[in-house]
């Protein structure tokens, strides 16, 4: 089922998937469930060839914590951030089963996705570059690979990551060395004076690795280095800082680590994606299909344009949510499948019951926290209601969905400390608001604290959909005691 189809020596599928890492292997397990024609096409010799070579240091910064004091494998999903996605639900295979270590090496996530992709079959064909991606005049994708072969798609998700080295335009920065070619021997920096330019991990891994043998070690962000020059053997930097002051350094090496970008040059002109501002991610939508080609969608680090900052979205244990809420869309758009939904009691005991269960349980909620929403449908009458999981907003207030005239989201968002955090929506227009407070260790079952509180706050929905204050009730419902919205329900 999951096999292409040939014409004339191209082989033409539903879906293609550029690179077989995290993001890639992720989607073509969701593609394969369901019995879609799909094709993963690695430019390696195997599953996550990235990490053969990067992180340069070897050593990841994903926590695979074993030990959390649970045995449900959702819940343990809070702290795994190196698996994928199995969705049987039982945990059968996760990174802990190819290494113990807390923070593992790059050397065994490739052992790890290799075999994710053997133990489920995925449809990959490694060793296969794509020089070129066009659009035919059918609309389809054809892509060229290195070996002549050729392939296309109705619709390709681009998962090779952020792959091209960023390089600040700075003068004289053909003078330094990248991180992608600097040595990782420590020896080879015994008394030097060294500068790494940039603020991301890249930079932070480089640095640490330094510091047994050099006799400094100096970081600064690309936008405080104006310029580079050698003379009499050593690296004259240009700094300007953020206060306005300036001065001159004198460095022996130079190391610029300012992280990586996308790399659109496979894109013919016809059919080359847009690029965000700050030109390192490709313009999405909310439905991570690019801004001007149609049927082009981004997967895994990609993902990252819309808020890394305050959220993990281009890291492993952020982007496996996001590849399967990519897949559900996907599934909603081309092929009219509803997002998976199930009815719950339409009382507010049902969503109480409903809503705590899910904050005390789901790992998506948890690792992106204000990204990802749980929804509740209540129709007019409180007849009926459905429960929805693992949305984004933005996607949500732009479909169908978000037009409805009675819903919630229910999400972990950060303030002081995670907690939930419930919304009642009209529309695109926000009703009513409940913040629960934190718990230290994350689970949210108070009687007091946390059921009470929002309990009465979906008594107090119910009462405003039922009109009550206009039936003589004169202080406002959300003001009310909540010994007297008990008497009133």
């Amino acid at each position: 089922m999951n096999h292409g189809v040939s014409f004339g020596g191209e082989v033409s599928y539903e879906y293609l998937i550029l690179g077989a890492g995290p993001a890639g292997l992720q989607m073509g397990h969701h593609l394969s469930r369901a019995g879609h024609s799909y094709l993963i096409l690695e430019a390696g010799d195997s599953p996550g060839t990235f990490f053969k070579k990067f992180p340069r240091h070897r050593a990841l910064t994903s926590r695979n914590k074993i030990h959390t004091g649970s045995e449900d494998p959702e819940i343990r999903l809070r702290f795994d951030e190196c698996s994928l996605l199995d969705e049987d639900g039982d945990g059968a295979f996760r990174f802990s089963d190819v290494s113990h270590s807390y923070l593992p090496s790059a050397d065994e996530m490739v052992s790890y996705l290799c075999g994710y992709a053997e133990r489920h079959g995925l449809n990959v064909r490694c060793d296969t570059r794509v020089l070129r991606v066009e659009r035919t005049g059918a609309g389809l994708f054809r892509l060229t690979a290195a070996d002549g072969s050729v392939f296309s798609c109705r619709r390709l998700i681009v998962a090779t990551g952020t792959a091209r080295p960023h390089v600040p335009s700075i003068p004289g920065i053909d003078l330094v060395v990248s991180y992608a070619d600097v040595s990782v021997d420590p020896a080879d920096f015994v008394n030097q004076r060294v500068l790494v330019i940039g603020q991301g991990s890249s930079a932070a891994e480089t640095a640490d690795n330094l510091i047994p043998t050099a006799a400094l070690i100096h970081t600064l962000p690309d936008r405080e280095v104006e310029r580079l020059e050698r003379s009499h053997g050593q690296l004259v930097v240009s700094v300007c800082h953020a206060d306005g002051g300036a001065e001159e350094r004198v460095y022996d090496r130079v190391i610029v680590a300012t992280g990586f970008r996308f790399d659109d040059s496979i894109f013919a002109s016809g059919c080359r994606p847009e690029m965000a501002p700050g030109g390192r991610l490709p313009a999405r939508t909310p439905e991570w299909e690019s801004f001007n080609v149609p049927g082009l969608y981004f997967a895994g680090a990609l993902a990252q344009a819309n808020g890394l900052e305050k959220h993990p979205s281009g890291l492993v244990h952020g982007f496996r949510y996001n590849v399967r809420a990519l897949f559900r869309m996907l599934e909603t758009k081309h092929h009219r499948r509803d997002w998976p939904a199930y009815e719950i009691e339409p009382t507010p005991e049902g969503l109480v019951e409903a809503t705590f269960v899910r904050l005390n349980r789901a790992s998506a909620l948890w690792q992106l926290p204000g990204f990802l929403h749980d929804v509740i449908v209540v129709d007019e009458d409180w007849n009926a209601a459905r429960y929805l999981e693992e949305m984004p907003l933005a996607y949500l207030r732009q479909g169908e969905l978000g037009q409805s005239s009675h819903y919630y989201t229910i999400s972990l968002e950060r303030g002081e400390g995670l907690h939930p955090v419930v919304r009642r929506w009209s529309g695109g227009q926000l009703i009513s608001e409940k913040h629960l407070p934190e718990d230290l260790f994350g689970e949210w079952k108070k009687p007091e604290a946390h059921v009470a509180p929002l309990r009465y706050f979906y008594m107090q929905q119910l009462l405003e959909i039922a009109d009550l204050e206009s039936a003589g009730y004169d202080a406002p419902l959300a003001e009310m005691e909540p010994q007297r919205l008990l008497r009133i329900v």
